[in-house]
């Protein structure tokens, strides 16, 4: 079969589409001919060996993706060959199969294509995870999302609304902007980018606080990171939740621990990975809300670029160089 190989550590051009043995099935394990498999910036990180999970060279990128059972190993239960589902391997989801636990494979709707399925799962399931579980989002309060054209944040966008609270985009461009607000935002600013001094920063504090008539946003969730943090979290309500989420800017930023105190606010870390491995029923609730609401037409995974197994290298630098609005899609 066909496979994206990380074969040495470093950008995208170093990938090499090669041709590999077909994996075998093992116990509690179902084989998967992939369809579609979506980019996720841990691929751009786990490429240059930053990522705080490290395979060994060499390994096929990609964390998600859709496709049709073909074979089952000894002892599964709840799925058949030719059930259509996505799998959530974390790696591997770049080739043509793949071999995934049975806990990590969810039957997808009849009415849900394969690329729409392979965006679905890392982003709103974070998402959902950090709204529901972690931020316990309440109707008619006030959601900030950072990076908000990006996958997880349009997912935020859409389930925030969703959920009834009032969202507010920030984004880079003013053309990300208005996708959000195609997507449901009810307000949006473009925000600097690169690093910010502190005047910038202020500013980005008082735009919030503008936006939220003087009150703060009661939920912030942060995919961004770095200098942006901080005024994020300044500009935060009473009792406010600030949701970490990752670092796509770089730097992880020293926050001073007395705004939390001065605030009466929470930060509070999202790791969604670790949570699905704990209570592994609570996220196939998760994903069964996320099927209403797509069949609803409340949610509608943003696919803006696609690519061939061929071009998977342009698919990641795509995604790194940050030209991607919503999800970036290889077609297998």
């Amino acid at each position: 079969m066909k496979a994206l190989q990380c074969v040495e550590l470093g950008m995208p051009d170093k990938l090499q589409v090669n041709e590999i043995p077909d994996p075998e099935v093992l116990p509690g394990h179902v084989l998967i001919d992939n369809k579609a498999a979506s980019v996720n910036f841990p691929d751009v990180l786990m490429i240059q060996g930053l990522y705080q999970f490290q395979p060994e060279l060499p390994f096929s990128p990609g964390g998600e993706s859709a496709g049709i059972v073909s074979s089952l190993g000894e002892g599964v239960k709840n799925i058949s060959v030719g059930d259509r589902v996505f799998a959530m391997t974390g790696l591997g989801a770049f080739a043509e199969k793949i071999v995934a636990p049975e806990h990590a494979v969810v039957k997808i709707p009849e009415s849900m294509d394969f690329e729409t399925a392979a965006a679905l799962p890392m982003t709103y399931g974070t998402s959902l995870y950090a709204l529901k579980q972690r931020a316990e989002l309440k109707e008619g309060e006030t959601l900030l999302v950072l990076g908000a054209a990006g996958g997880v944040g349009l997912a935020t966008v859409e389930l925030g609304k969703a959920m009834g609270a009032k969202v507010i985009a920030a984004a880079s461009t003013q053309e990300k902007v208005d996708l959000c607000i195609q997507h449901g935002a009810d307000e949006g600013f473009i925000y600097p980018t690169g690093k910010l001094d502190r005047d910038q920063q202020k500013e980005l504090s008082s735009k919030i606080k503008e936006l939220t008539g003087g009150m703060g946003a009661n939920v912030v969730y942060d995919p961004v990171g770095d200098d942006y943090s901080e005024p994020c979290i300044r500009a935060t309500a009473w009792d406010g939740r600030y949701l970490v989420i990752g670092f796509a800017a770089g730097e992880i930023p020293k926050i001073p621990i007395n705004l939390a105190l001065l605030k009466g606010m929470k930060i509070v870390g999202v790791f969604w990975g670790a949570w699905v491995g704990m209570f592994p029923e609570e996220n196939k609730k998760n994903f069964q809300e996320l099927f209403q609401l797509h069949s609803d037409g409340k949610i509608n995974p943003e696919v803006s670029d696609s690519f061939s197994l061929d071009k998977g290298a342009q698919a990641i630098a795509h995604l790194k160089d940050r030209k991607a609005k919503g999800k970036v899609i290889i077609k297998i």
